[in-house]
């Protein structure tokens, strides 16, 4: 996979980050060795990958730019938007991978959301393939079913009123696959309205798929 890094001298530079054009313009701009605070683009958030390409976390663009300017890190994917200083012009990093290998941190288990558990089914109907409009209980609530990521599926309506409270093993209706709780870090991910599309080439527990 091709690390991109994106680093150029900008003649000009010095004269936006004096004058303030940079911030005006939407820049990030960097004084004296400090990311300043420009509007939002620092507040956007980075996908961090182990230098496994394994993900370790989701955390600021401040914060990766300063792994990126101390050597720690290497940027993966940009994102629109660029961090000025008055000798160097920098993309804004959306995922950047470590240049060290860092211990993951434990995680537990990721809380059940709708819009993760479309997102994990791929907005598709696991009884038929149809387009998912609701979730079902594969085991339902009613005769013991518990509210787990493995008990847990997307559906259509017609699937719902279809199934009803029956099991499987009463009834015509089969999954498409196996439910499963994915990772922490994809659930956070697929709860975000905004998250870039490049992200999902890392979270593979969440791929979706708007058709």
């Amino acid at each position: 996979m091709t690390s991109v890094r994106t680093v150029a001298y900008a003649p000009h530079a010095v004269a936006d980050a004096v004058n303030g054009n940079g911030a005006a313009n939407g820049h990030a701009v960097i004084r004296d060795g400090k990311v300043s605070r420009p509007r939002g683009v620092l507040s956007e958030r980075t996908l961090v990958l182990n230098v496994t390409y394994q993900p370790l976390s989701i955390t600021t663009v401040r914060r990766a730019l300063l792994l990126v300017l101390a050597g720690k890190a290497d940027v993966v994917h940009t994102r629109p938007g660029s961090i000025r200083s008055p000798r160097l012009t920098m993309s804004v990093p959306s995922v950047v991978r470590l240049t060290y290998h860092a211990r993951a941190p434990y995680r537990r288990r990721a809380p059940l959301h709708r819009r993760a558990v479309f997102a994990r089914d791929a907005y598709r109907c696991q009884y038929c393939g149809n387009r998912a409009e609701c979730i079902d209980h594969v085991h339902p609530r009613s005769r013991g079913g518990e509210h787990t990521w493995e008990n847990v599926v997307a559906c259509c309506r017609a699937c719902n009123v279809g199934k009803g409270d029956s099991l499987l093993s009463e009834g015509r209706y089969r999954l498409r696959q196996t439910p499963y709780a994915p990772e922490p870090l994809a659930v956070v991910a697929a709860m975000r309205s905004d998250t870039p599309t490049e992200w999902t080439d890392y979270l593979s527990d969440l791929r979706p798929q708007l058709v």
